[in-house]
């Protein structure tokens, strides 16, 4: 559930939770295909028999699997803000990410949004989300991570 916010509101709205995704469930195949990607293939994320003896009890995702939802899955799921009548929003970077809880396969995701800054630039307004990307069932997170974006408006 995104909220939908007017350039003119976004002081108003600072630490306010801006949007909500919907659950993704993180299962072998999407963890596989981001191995394959990336050619990380570290068997606590595709060695199922391998990880069923190790720390986590089974595979996980990576962290920046995890982290690369923000840029894709939440965007199109209702877990960023949707600023109106923006002609164009950017990825400007990441400020602070932590990886707090092992993703395990299986598990379904979805990504708090709270709006944490909003400063106007030449031509468009630059905004701080703190995202909390949170695990169906689980009281930690799997991460946490401020994500920078740029608001042509």
């Amino acid at each position: 559930m995104t909220r939908g916010l007017r350039a003119d509101e976004l002081a108003a709205n600072i630490g306010q939770e801006v949007a909500l995704s919907e659950w993704i469930l993180v299962d072998q195949a999407r963890v596989q295909a981001f191995a394959d990607v990336t050619g990380d293939h570290q068997f606590i994320h595709v060695d199922a028999e391998k990880a069923a003896a190790g720390p986590f009890g089974t595979t996980i995702a990576h962290g920046f699997l995890t982290l690369s939802l923000l840029a894709g899955e939440f965007m199109t799921h209702g877990g960023a803000p949707h600023i109106e009548g923006a002609q164009m929003t950017v990825n400007y970077g990441l400020n602070r990410v932590r990886f707090i809880t092992p993703v395990r396969v299986g598990s379904r995701l979805r990504n708090r949004a709270v709006l944490q800054a909003a400063d106007p630039g030449a031509g468009h307004l630059q905004i701080t989300v703190l995202n909390t990307i949170e695990i169906e069932g689980e009281q930690r997170p799997a991460a946490t991570a401020e994500s920078v974006f740029r608001v042509y408006v």
